[in-house]
């Protein structure tokens, strides 16, 4: 009688991350991407929002012990092989975060350095943002800031795409983590353009902009994803450029939900080919 084989477990990943109630971005936005990607999903919420594709209107933190139990939960049976961060808001829970990191062997950490919602919204208390830079960022394996966030960490405008190189270098040398710097937001030629800095290579992630939609999400799916990547034992400059090709993927696979636009976590899916890991 032949021996059945085991299945081969999925690879896990943690996200600690806000929910959002209109379920575009946040927690719900990084267990779609694990989960189109073949990867468990697991989570520790850091707050609950008020929100949908118009703006956030409410925000209650969960208490930053909570957020430390959930933690603790997920890695007693449950280990990630990844994980990210994204809206931490407040001092107390980057500090609980950064010191559950600080401590042990930790898997490769993805951090995104939320700070503003696309319709203005503060994320991040601004007493926070110290902790962040100091405490959290020394211990990222990789950071992912948008064009904003990017300015805030090296104090300076950013105006062309000659300017990511310099900024990722930039951020490297002063918190001592990769940085993938984010170019969408620069309407500056056909591309999409993404800068790679892992203190010793610089690479470049391309790919054609998509016109005419207006997302919610983006950054919270494109670091899920690079996270599932690395869980998967991917190494950094190929788990951004599959994270690159799947969120252009959601993008342009965009549908209408009443009057917005949703990301289509499934698109590569549905287009009939499997998940990336």
């Amino acid at each position: 009688m032949m021996k059945q084989r085991k299945p081969k477990r999925p690879p896990i990943a943690l996200t600690i991350a806000g929910s959002d109630s209109g379920g575009g971005a946040g927690i719900q936005a990084d267990l779609k991407t694990f989960a189109a990607l073949g990867v468990h999903g697991t989570n520790a919420i850091t707050c609950i929002t008020a929100q949908n594709p118009c703006g956030v209107s409410g925000i209650q933190p969960i208490r930053a012990e909570m957020v430390r139990r959930q933690m603790e939960a997920v890695f007693a049976e449950l280990r990630p092989d990844a994980v990210k961060t994204g809206m931490l808001f407040s001092t107390e829970i980057i500090r609980i975060v950064a010191k559950f990191f600080s401590q042990g062997r930790r898997p490769p950490l993805v951090v995104d350095p939320v700070m503003v919602a696309t319709s203005g919204a503060v994320l991040l208390q601004p007493s926070a943002i110290r902790a962040l830079k100091t405490e959290l960022l020394p211990l990222a394996a990789v950071v992912t800031p948008n064009l904003d966030e990017t300015e805030i960490l090296i104090g300076r405008k950013l105006r062309a795409l000659s300017d990511l190189p310099v900024a990722a270098r930039a951020i490297h040398a002063r918190y001592g983590c990769a940085v993938l710097v984010k170019g969408g937001h620069l309407r500056e030629g056909a591309n999409a353009v993404d800068v790679l800095f892992d203190g010793k290579q610089l690479r470049v992630y391309s790919s054609p902009r998509v016109n005419g939609v207006s997302t919610h999400g983006t950054g919270c799916t494109y670091s899920a994803a690079m996270a599932a990547g690395l869980a998967a034992g991917k190494s950094l400059p190929e788990a951004v450029a599959a994270a690159k090709r799947f969120i252009t993927q959601a993008i342009a696979g965009s549908y209408r939900i009443r009057r917005h636009f949703a990301l289509n976590h499934g698109a590569k899916r549905r287009a009939g080919s499997q998940p990336a890991f």
